[in-house]
């Protein structure tokens, strides 16, 4: 039996658990490349990112019969001006999902969609009104997964990388239970 536990990054665990370097790795397997400073500023400055800010977290799914990292997800305020969202997001009602990442051995055991949950909740307690993502058709699975994750798409840009916006809007009368930022599951 399989399970895993959820942790919120805390600031010593980022070299504890080499966060930076499981990231780039993945990025490495997903998308063919390694860093490129116009797109990773965000993992070179977890800190400032996610785990500074009052209303950003970042979330790692754990193995701990190994205590590595099997997947990640970075949760933040909307930042990015894409000329596209003008007027339509902002940092006060819209959250982004980041970095969401599963190790290969680790995918379909629930591990993503745990991550998300856990994100979502984080969103509803802090007063966030909508999820924004994108991610890219490229990447086996991705866009059924976000689907079937209640994001609908806001726009396909048809681009070389195959880029999807994504947004999904958080119900604040429903509260979604989360126990303890620190899960368990088998």
């Amino acid at each position: 039996m399989s399970y895993f536990e959820i942790k919120k990054l805390q600031e010593e665990q980022v070299s504890q658990y080499n966060i930076k370097k499981f990231l780039f790795k993945m990025i490495k397997a997903e998308y063919g490349y390694g860093f490129i400073p116009e797109y990773h500023q965000d993992i070179i400055y977890l800190e400032n990112y996610y785990l500074n800010p009052e209303r950003n977290n970042f979330y790692l799914a754990i193995d701990p019969h190994t205590e590595k990292v099997i997947g990640t997800l970075g949760i933040r305020a909307y930042d990015k001006y894409f000329p596209l969202f003008k007027n339509v997001y902002n940092s006060k009602t819209t959250a982004s999902i980041w970095r969401v990442f599963v190790e290969k051995s680790w995918r379909r055991m629930k591990v993503a969609s745990t991550l998300v949950h856990t994100a979502e909740a984080f969103c509803q307690r802090n007063d966030y009104e909508k999820v924004y993502l994108h991610t890219h058709k490229k990447v086996e699975g991705s866009l059924n997964f976000w689907i079937s994750s209640g994001y609908q798409i806001i726009k396909d840009t048809e681009n070389h990388l195959k880029t999807v916006h994504m947004e999904k809007k958080i119900d604040n009368n429903n509260p979604i239970i989360d126990v303890n930022e620190a899960l368990v599951f088998q």
